[in-house]
């Protein structure tokens, strides 16, 4: 009987309890998630690309 109990109280929690985004409150933090993913994506590149020609300069002067 307590798993029933459990269950009534968990869905009478997230129907009268928990607060759901509105959709354009949702709309905004994706474009947020994905505007803030592009930038560190970006950074790492530029990162990467750093690396890429110091182990080139390297690899010139060594061999």
């Amino acid at each position: 009987m307590k798993l029933v109990e459990n269950i009534k109280e968990s869905y009478n929690e997230l129907v009268h309890k928990v607060t759901w985004p509105t959709a354009k409150e949702l709309t905004d933090s994706a474009v947020i998630v994905l505007v803030a993913s592009l930038i560190l994506a970006l950074i790492i590149l530029l990162i990467d690309l750093g690396f890429e020609e110091i182990m080139k300069f390297i690899y010139n002067l060594i061999g």
